[in-house]
């Protein structure tokens, strides 16, 4: 389904917004957050006083006014752009919560009393425990949880997609978001939200990207940063000293342009973009993420637990065959399976009849007249029909049979643990039917293997993560299924408890694992794993659960998130790279021009022949301040990731970002000082 979110990578007001807010994060306060571009701040705060120095003393020792106000403005362009990075990203975040208000606008709601009756309210009137109605036309005043009827969903408005979802209740299909719009039938639902803390609520904070927290990761490289600042601080302060002794006249403007150069400033300008896009392009894939940590564990998980059912499968068991023992009319058999399954509303049962009518069997409704259903209960393991004449049909698990065949004093043949045990062997449940306790044949139920999800586990394979299915079945049917899928590994007869054991032994061993849920049985294994994903359409307890919320009810889309992950990690592998080893070309740009007064065989190191120091100082700084922007499509975008090992992905991004990193600044600098040349 195409989506109808605006996907591009700028917008005029967004771009218009970001200017305005980069003049804004000139404020130390907000700047000292980011402590490379504070330092750039102070020295340019610094060089704007050594302009007002030059102005009014008349001075030149420290070069002429027009070469100081050129290094001014360069430093505070540079800040600028910084800003302008970070508030594009936070433009875009932003730009995704107004959208997302809109959807959350002053709503009718009709109240359910505890007496039955509607009465009409405002949606900011429900509170957690009331209960609304909706119909067909009405748009969901809030968060909650379908108590009584079905119907049809539009939730465009939340996920981006045009097809309608089924929610009805009972179930792990139940919830529903305040903003959707109900198309079909009616449906009783009870608020789930306190007021103000509602699913879109916590969207809008979470794509504010001002009110993001800093990943761990992100934290880390900030005090690396830092470092590399404070070493080079220690380098340009012992570099007075030098200069003095060698009588090379250094300006602040000089000394200053090194520093700004020599630190890590392309990588500090952009590091709060990284992660803020990182998370903007989790939510355009239709994940909304409670944290940039999720997004980051995401691209180092190890293993991935999924459910069988809905994930691997396309959740709904169909009935493929019937098998007919003892002889007889098959159609005669076939008839008394339809007949068991005639008013089951369960797509297994709702299957039968649909096979019995490709082999010609129907039911006349006048036929079902007397009829009592028997419905499937835990307890008895089975379902059926009795008929008027007395007949009474059964339909369920071998077990449950076999019980009832013995307390009718019948032979239970052994032909059907034959076909039970090669069914269960081909991944698929059989359904033993008898009639008045005489076994008459078996119905074979298979798991449809959803298209294309062996390659989708292979995929994630080469990425480095271990599948794990998890599935009720018996260990023979867990086992076919899951060499079926290509799925690493199972757990059979799997419990919340099992779950939970399975992700606490993996990350014993040191691993980080993520869990895919919809249930509230999901929800302790979705809160224990490292990345708990739980689908939108699952119950209000998975959703609590889990650090991310797949809008899409997609579970494969982990493997997008994966990437979103790996993708938020190398940008910013590759960016630190890319900052460091440019740094490089720049000792060739302002270190001669320092010296090369004082200390003439420096001239060699003068590899680029630039012009003058004066438009070496202006080149290499204006260099450092436009790659910047440059950089910014690269970091909200992401480094393009491929499922490639560790070692071959650290080569490719050495020879790409670190050579490029080296390369691209010769040229740069060397353009540069071209045009500067051209005014001095």
């Amino acid at each position: 389904m195409k989506r109808n979110r605006n996907n591009s990578l700028f917008d005029r007001e967004q771009l218009r917004q970001s200017l305005r807010a980069s003049f804004a994060k000139l404020d130390p306060r907000r700047m000292v957050k980011n402590p490379i571009m504070f330092v750039v701040e102070v020295v340019t705060f610094v060089m704007l006083l050594m302009v007002f120095y030059v102005a009014f003393s008349g001075s030149d020792s420290q070069g002429s006014l027009g070469y100081n106000v050129a290094i001014f403005l360069i430093l505070f362009v540079t800040v600028l752009f910084a800003n302008f990075a970070e508030a594009v990203a936070e433009a875009r975040g932003k730009a995704q919560a107004d959208s997302l208000r809109k959807t959350r606008e002053e709503t009718p709601a009709k109240r359910v009393g505890a007496d039955g009756t509607v009465s009409a309210v405002s949606s900011c009137d429900l509170r957690q425990g009331d209960l609304y109605e909706c119909v067909a036309g009405d748009t969901i005043p809030a968060d909650g949880e379908i108590v009584e009827g079905l119907a049809s969903i539009d939730e465009s408005a939340i996920t981006g997609e045009s097809a309608p979802v089924i929610r009805e209740a009972g179930g792990d299909k139940s919830s529903v978001t305040g903003g959707t719009k109900v198309l079909s039938d009616r449906i009783v639902v009870r608020v789930t939200a306190r007021p103000g803390e509602s699913f879109l609520d916590r969207m809008i904070a979470l794509v504010e990207g001002s009110s993001r927290q800093k990943t761990p990761n992100e934290v880390a490289l900030t005090i690396l940063l830092a470092g590399f600042t404070l070493v080079f601080v220690i380098v340009c302060a012992t570099l007075k000293p030098f200069a003095d002794y060698v009588g090379a006249n250094i300006t602040v403007a000089a000394f200053i342009s090194l520093f700004v150069c020599l630190i890590p400033t392309t990588i500090g300008g952009l590091l709060s973009a990284i992660g803020i896009a990182g998370m903007d392009r989790a939510l355009r894939a239709n994940v909304i993420t409670k944290s940039g940590k999720a997004v980051e564990t995401a691209g180092d998980i190890d293993t991935l637990l999924l459910d069988k059912t809905g994930t691997i499968t396309i959740g709904n068991r169909k009935a493929t065959a019937f098998y007919l023992v003892g002889g007889g009319d098959p159609k005669a058999f076939a008839r008394l399976c339809v007949l068991s399954s005639v008013a089951d509303e369960t797509p297994e049962g709702k299957s039968i009849v649909e096979l019995g009518a490709a082999q010609g069997v129907r039911i006349d409704p006048v036929a079902l007249v007397g009829v009592r259903m028997v419905r499937f209960t835990a307890e008895t393991k089975c379902s059926g029909a009795d008929l008027p004449d007395g007949v009474r049909i059964r339909k369920g698990a071998s077990e449950a049979i076999r019980r009832i065949v013995a307390e009718a004093g019948h032979e239970y043949a052994t032909e059907i643990d034959v076909i039970t045990h090669r069914i269960a062997e081909s991944g698929g449940t059989p359904l033993v039917v008898c009639e008045d306790g005489r076994v008459r044949g078996v119905i074979e139920l298979q798991d449809i293997i959803k298209t294309g999800i062996r390659e989708r586990f292979e995929r994630l394979r080469k990425m480095g993560v271990k599948t794990v299915m998890v599935t009720g079945d018996n260990p023979l049917t867990a086992r076919y299924i899951a060499e079926k899928a290509g799925v690493d590994d199972f757990i059979a007869e799997a419990r919340p408890e099992d779950k939970m054991e399975y992700i606490r032994r993996e990350q014993q061993a040191g691993k980080l694992v993520a869990m895919m849920g919809d249930g509230t049985n999901d929800a302790p294994a979705l809160a224990q794993a490292d990345v708990g994903v739980a689908m939108n359409s699952g119950t209000q307890a998975a959703k609590e659960a889990g650090n991310m919320v797949d809008l899409d009810n997609d579970p494969t889309k982990l493997i997008e998130i994966v990437e979103i992950g790996k993708q938020l990690l190398m940008t910013r592998g590759t960016l630190t790279t890319f900052s460091i080893a440019n740094d490089v070309a720049k000792y060739f740009a302002i270190v001669p021009a320092l010296f090369i007064a004082s200390i003439p065989s420096l001239g060699a190191l003068n590899i680029m022949h630039l012009h003058s120091p004066e438009s070496a100082i202006l080149s290499a700084v204006i260099f450092n301040a436009v790659i910047i922007p440059l950089l910014i499509p690269l970091a909200l975008r992401g480094v393009a990731y491929k499922p490639i090992g560790a070692s071959a992905l650290l080569r490719r991004n050495l020879f790409i970002y670190g050579l490029g990193g080296v390369i691209v600044p010769f040229v740069g600098i060397k353009l540069i000082d071209m045009l500067v040349s051209m005014f001095l």
